[in-house]
This record gives C-alpha cells, sequence and structure tokens, in this order.
C-alpha cells in the first residue's frame, strides 16, 4: 500500500522507516515547513537525513500540503494533537476522505473533538478511518472492541499517561517529591519541558473520550468538555506513603463508566493489576462475556506506536 505521511516527528519517522517492513511504500512525507513527494517510492533515509541534518526545510522540495494530493491509497496522520476544532489534523482527514483515500490517525485531536464529523466524513466516501494509535500506543485497546463488539464492553479504565505514571511511581517508590520527580523525567526524556498535557490529565482524558465515543456506537458523542478532569501536581508525597501503610497506591486512573468520562488520582491496591510502574500503561474492559480482560504494554514511542499505525494500516482494504 501507498503511505503519504503527514508529521515526521518521532511517530511519523517511525512510521517511514518501518513502512517497508511491513511491504508499503511511502510516496509523501510532510512537516510544517516541507514535503518529499515520489510517487515510484521516497527514500526515507535520505530523506530524514536531511531533515535530521539540515533542518525541517530540507525534507524535501515540495509544499507541505501537496503531500495530500500526491498519489497514495492511505493517508498517516501523526501531526500534534489540537484542541477545540482539532486543526490541522481534522483538514487533513477531510482532504484525504474527500478523495475516497484511506486514513490511519495516531493525533488524537480529530477523534476526540470531532468524532461525528469523522464519521460524517467517512459514511460518505469510500475511504476507511482507523485510530487504534490514538489509544495506549501499541496496545491493541481499540481492535480488542472492535472483535469483541463494543454492545459488549460495560466499562473500560486505565493508567493511560506514561509520564504521569512514571512521576507517581517513582514519588512512591523512592519517597520523593513530585518537583523533584518531574524534574528527573524531562532529564530523561519521560517529560516535556512543558509537562502540563501529561500531569494536569489532559492526554488521558483525550484517550478515554476516544472509548467513549467508540463504546457509545454513535449513540451520542462525547468530546474533553464532557469529561471531569483532575491532575496529579497536587498529590502530595505524604499522601502516596499515607496509602502506603494501608497497602495502595495512587494512579493517575481514567475510566469511562455508565456513560461518564472521569480522570484523576485514585486509591488503588499496592499489587493490583493497575499499580503499573514507570511508563507502562493498562487498560481494562469490563465484558458481558469473558470478565475482565487487562491489556498492558507501551503506551507511547516512536517504533511502538508506529507498529499499531501499520498493524491498522494491514487492516484497511486494499
Amino acid at each position: 500500500m501507498d503511505l503519504a505521511i503527514m508529521g515526521t516527528g518521532t511517530v511519523g519517522s517511525s512510521v517511514a522507516e518501518l513502512a517497508a517492513d511491513y511491504g508499503h511504500r511511502v510516496t509523501g512525507m510532510a512537516n510544517v515547513a516541507s514535503a518529499a513527494i515520489d510517487p515510484t517510492g521516497i527514500d526515507v533515509k535520505a530523506a530524514l537525513d536531511r531533515q535530521n541534518i539540515e533542518g525541517e526545510a530540507a525534507l524535501g522540495d515540495a509544499d507541505p500540503d501537496a503531500v495530500l494530493d500526491a498519489d497514495y491509497d492511505a493517508l498517516v496522520e501523526v501531526t500534534p494533537v489540537t484542541l477545540g476544532d482539532a486543526q490541522p489534523g481534522f483538514g487533513h482527514v477531510r482532504a484525504a476522505l474527500e478523495r475516497d483515500r484511506h486514513v490511519v490517525l495516531a493525533n488524537k485531536g480529530p477523534m476526540a473533538e470531532r468524532f461525528a464529523d469523522v464519521r460524517d466524513l467517512e459514511r460518505a466516501s469510500e475511504g476507511e478511518v482507523r485510530f487504534e494509535a490514538t489509544v495506549a500506543g501499541a496496545i491493541p485497546v481499540l481492535s480488542t472492541i472492535e472483535d469483541y463488539s463494543p454492545a459488549t464492553i460495560q466499562a473500560a479504565r486505565g493508567v493511560l499517561n506514561g509520564t504521569a505514571n512514571f512521576i507517581l511511581s517513582r514519588m512512591a517508590a523512592e519517597g520523593l517529591g513530585y518537583d523533584h520527580v518531574l524534574a528527573e523525567a524531562q532529564d530523561l526524556g519521560v517529560a516535556e519541558t512543558d509537562p502540563a498535557f501529561d500531569v494536569e490529565g489532559t492526554d488521558a482524558a483525550l484517550k478515554c473520550v476516544i472509548l467513549a465515543n467508540v463504546l457509545a456506537e454513535c449513540e451520542r458523542t462525547y468530546t474533553l468538555d464532557d469529561a471531569t478532569v483532575e491532575g496529579i501536581k497536587s498529590v502530595p508525597g505524604s499522601a502516596l506513603d499515607l496509602a502506603s501503610e494501608d497497602g495502595r497506591t495512587i494512579r493517575l486512573i481514567g475510566e469511562v463508566v455508565d456513560g461518564e468520562v472521569r480522570v484523576g488520582p485514585r486509591l488503588v491496591p499496592e499489587h493490583s493489576e493497575l499499580a503499573v510502574t514507570g511508563t507502562t500503561n493498562i487498560v481494562q474492559l469490563d465484558t458481558d462475556n469473558a470478565g475482565r480482560l487487562n491489556l498492558s504494554g507501551r503506551g507511547a514511542g516512536g517504533p511502538e506506536t508506529a507498529s499499531a499505525i501499520l498493524a491498522d494500516v494491514e487492516r484497511l482494504p486494499n
């Protein structure tokens, strides 16, 4: 399958580098400054080397938006998440679907903020939209829900942000304060220079909103405004110490239960499935007939998220 990739950061670059291993060809790649386009297949290594050495403008000679009009079977949308109107990601989705092309998303914005609009565009198109990578990186959460049928899933909950989980688990294990562990996480590259999106619970909430939209089966749609969100910045080390004395710990838990979306610090048993450590993510699905399913693994990272994107490409009709 021929792929056009919008966004050549960590995830987009990994998709481009791994595409050939899955039998696919990259015919377009774009960042915010430039694009490389070749209907016979881009030399991915050469293009990314130019970008890494000379800067984003050196990726290619074309305008970024020209990729949307190039020859491709599926658009891979991995530009940064934006809230509200979810632009420019939503515009990229629209352009591809209006050309009857498939779309595979890692960008959470369109599916969290404009789910109904994307579905309307998909119904009017011969293209299909898939978005496994928008929830928990490499963990096959959405495909599991699809296989079981959303109607059989009664609730979903889990640890959905690796940065917040790293901070809380380090605070608990070492008795360190939030500011100290945050600085450590930033030094290690686990936390961004501006960590607000992660530590305030927004990232986990967007993932839960997407889960809610999938589980609702279009009976209603959710956006971030429908979620109750609390982050971890106000969790003191003393609270973790007290929890430990009682055989429990604190994790940032996102949940979709009874039509409500909630994210916030929760007490969980110290040795329960939800007490994952480091950057590990876990999602629990409560099912009608199979009990509780626990899906865990790496919820972020370039190759990890790229693996979910390329798995989605494999699911697309030719």
